[in-house]
This record gives C-alpha cells, structure tokens and sequence, in this order.
C-alpha cells in the first residue's frame, strides 16, 4: 500500500502564486475534477474582495476574475463532470460562471427566497442537485434546494428554488456538504451545534432526515470519511472537534468515535503551537483521516486522526506569513495548495525544494508585510459593519 503520509512529510513549495495588484484574503479554494490531462487543470479562489479568481494549477497564474456578486461571497465549488465554477453569496443568489472563458456573465442564476442570505452551500456528486444554507432570518434557517441540471431548450438561465427545509437547523447553517459517491446524501453543520444528515430522496424533511449528531457548538466546517464515506466529522468554531460512524446508527454501538471540545489543549505540538483548526482531509487509498490546523504565523500542522485522538504527522513552514484560511489536496498529484490571508496560493508537492524559490519567498514576504497589516484590519473593519 502507498504511504501518503511519507508524501505529507516530504511536502515542500514548488509554486508560488504572484502577488495581485490589491491584497485580499483567500478565503476558499477548488479544483477541477474533469478527467483531463493535467496540463490545462484549474484552481477557483474565492477572495475577500469578492472576487472569483481562476488559475492555472501547474504554473499557478491568474488566468481570469470574476467579481459579478454585490454581496459576500461564501464557497467556491468546481462541477465534477465539467470546468463550471459556482459560488454563493449573501445576495440571495448562486451563480455557476464558466471557468474557461472570460466575462461577467453566469451561466445560470439559482435565486433565493427574498430574505434569503446564503453562507454555505455545495453540489452533488452528479451534478444534479444544489443545496445553500441560509443566516437565521427571524425563526428560520433555511436548506434550499435548486435544479442545477442545464436545460438548453429553457428560455431563461435563471432558476428558481426547488424547495426548502426548514425545521431541522435553528440557526445559521454554517456548512453543507453532499456525500463523495452518493448524490442523494448531504451533512449539515449549524451555529446551533447540530450536525444533520439527509437523504434528499425522501419525500420531506421529516423523512430525509437520517440522524442528527450534537457537537454542542458552532459548526465550522463538516465533512465525509471512512470506507464508503459511512463517518462524518465536524471541526467548531472554538477548536472542537467531532467524529462519527453512521454505521452504528442501526446497533447499540456508540456512534461517537471521537470528541475533542478544544484541540489545542489536547495536541502536543513539539516545536509549535496550533492556533487553530483549517479542515478535514480523508484520504480513501489509507483509509485514514487528518486534520488540517495552523498558525497565525502562517503555519500548517498536517495531524492523524484515531479513535483514541489527534496525533502530530508533520508541519508545513515558509508557505505562508499570515494564518491560512483554505486548502485543496491533488489526489492525483499528492500535491496539496493552501491559500490565507497573506493574499498567497501556494502549491506543496514531494520533492526538493529549489533555493532560488526560497529566495523569492523571503524577497515577496519581507516586501509584502506592511501592506498586509492594513490590508488586512480594514477587512476586519468591513466585516464588522
């Protein structure tokens, strides 16, 4: 068997993406999953200023941007089966652009509700279903289901909801994610601290919902692990993090594998610190699930999941100079990119990193830090309006 966790401790940068004209954060990333050579292979990055970047993921240049949202944007998603990117937004709206060709266009709209602010959202495996989750808005925090199948004898690109649920989360849904291989399962995370599962095959809500996991705190990020993607894992937005195995569901077995209510109290980090949590990385060849944290330096801790805790595998230094925000791991490649709030997206991959690339590194960092402390306490003045 592949030891992918020797390929996680060779990790070094190999690509660098340029410093844009106007720093922002890089908030979100996404690759494209068609089955194409690899040259031509695309990477989506949602950034602060609302602005949809796309790259070239072996050269790591902007090839086009798009910035067609009024409102915040939040997540950014690659179709599986073609090179269309979707993002949401608080204005109500999704949008799927095409990634390959320049423009402000979209080449679909999915419109809310009126009171409709989406924070999260995602695709299903087959491309068929959207799901977006909404801010609470008076009693309500809301699922909202689109059609995302293209019709080209449709006379408008504009769609309208399919339905909604609206009983099973009481606060803002924070994350929505469709299952890896089965397009009719979806896991829902919350500020309420519930983590819900759905089969959207089902007739209604009532019935849709398989079962219901309680992080006892807000939820800020979930996903799907294990052999056919039957656990469930959530991170919080204090550090916490949760681990679940839904093939308990129909046994007396606990379904809980693991319950951590702060990981930095409980990781013992040898020569760092872990500041906070980034996401969850399942990797099917190993069967095996890590976690993915850092620090506010920049740094990235690469951590081993077990039913008995969260163990230290490797850490990733001289990337970023600012905490990292997103990343995206290259099955295909072992490659992995990480984006942050030094407006940096960087490529690790296996190997031997040259000196001339450090070079580079130390140059950009040392010329681009006074630009980032305002850059980046007039986001945080932004968010806060």
């Amino acid at each position: 068997m592949e030891n992918i966790e020797e390929h996680f401790v060779n990790l070094h940068i190999v690509k660098c993406s340029s410093e844009p004209k106007e720093p922002t954060y890089v908030l979100d990333i996404d690759a494209s999953n068609t089955v194409q050579a690899k040259k031509g292979s695309l990477v989506a990055v949602l950034c602060s200023d609302g602005s949809v970047r796309i790259y070239d993921k072996e050269t790591l240049n902007v090839l086009r941007e798009v910035s067609g949202h009024p409102g915040l944007l939040n997540g950014i998603r690659f179709a599986n089966s073609c090179d269309c990117v979707y993002s949401a937004s608080t204005d109500g709206t999704v949008k799927c652009w095409d990634a390959r060709v320049a423009g402000e266009k979209p080449v679909q709209l999915f419109r809310g509700y009126p009171s409709s602010v989406f924070i999260s959202f995602d695709i299903n495996c087959n491309d068929h279903v959207i799901c977006a989750g909404t801010e609470k808005v008076d009693d309500d925090a809301l699922l909202v289901f689109w059609d995302a199948r293209i019709n080209s004898e449709a006379s408008s690109t504009t769609r309208e909801p399919l339905g909604v649920y609206s009983e099973t989360h009481s606060d803002d849904i924070t994350q929505v994610r469709f299952h890896p291989s089965n397009p009719n399962m979806v896991v829902t995370g919350s500020t309420d601290g519930l983590v819900n599962v759905f089969d959207i095959s089902a007739a209604d809500e009532e019935h849709a919902l398989v079962t219901t996991c309680n992080s006892t705190s807000s939820v800020s990020c979930v996903g799907w692990s294990g052999r056919d993607y039957k656990q469930i894992y959530c991170m919080t937005h204090d550090e916490g993090f949760c681990w679940w195995d839904l093939n308990h569901l129909d046994t007396e077995e606990p379904i809980t594998c693991l319950n951590i209510q702060d990981v930095r109290e409980t990781i013992n980090m040898k020569e760092d610190n872990l500041d906070y949590l980034i996401g969850g990385l399942y990797h099917e060849k190993i069967d095996k699930l890590f976690v993915i944290g850092g620090t506010h330096k920049g740094g990235i801790h690469l951590l081993s999941c077990t039913p008995s805790g969260l163990t230290p595998v490797t850490s990733l230094g001289s990337g970023h100079a600012a905490t990292v925000r997103s990343f995206y791991w290259d099955v295909r490649d072992n490659a992995l990119l990480t984006g942050g709030e030094d407006a940096r997206l960087v490529l690790w991959k296996s190997g031997a990193i040259e000196n001339t690339l450090k070079d580079s590194m130390k140059r950009a960092f040392s010329e681009h830090q006074k630009v980032l402390v305002d850059s980046n306490n007039s986001y945080k003045r932004r968010r806060k309006q």
